[in-house]
């Protein structure tokens, strides 16, 4: 499964957990592979969390990267 696919089936699940904004697609910097982006608000560490509010570290074998970018805000263009 590659990672378009990969976010197709869990983003609705995604979106439910604590502090997420958002999840996308991307390309990790190192390895060159997809990978799910998951954007938090921001950064909890795992034991503060609860068991279902964590985001796993791969979903359907595609690896999961968690990214804060804080509070989004829609604006508008007028």
């Amino acid at each position: 499964m590659d990672a378009h696919e990969a976010r197709a089936l869990h983003e609705s699940r995604l979106m439910r957990l604590a502090n997420v904004t958002g999840v996308g697609t991307g390309r990790d910097e190192h390895s060159g592979e997809d990978v799910l982006v998951v954007f938090v608000t921001r950064t909890v560490p795992r034991a503060q969390l609860r068991p279902e509010d964590v985001v796993p570290d791969e979903l359907e074998g595609v690896p999961v990267r968690v990214l804060p970018i804080g509070h989004v805000d829609a604006q508008s263009d007028s």
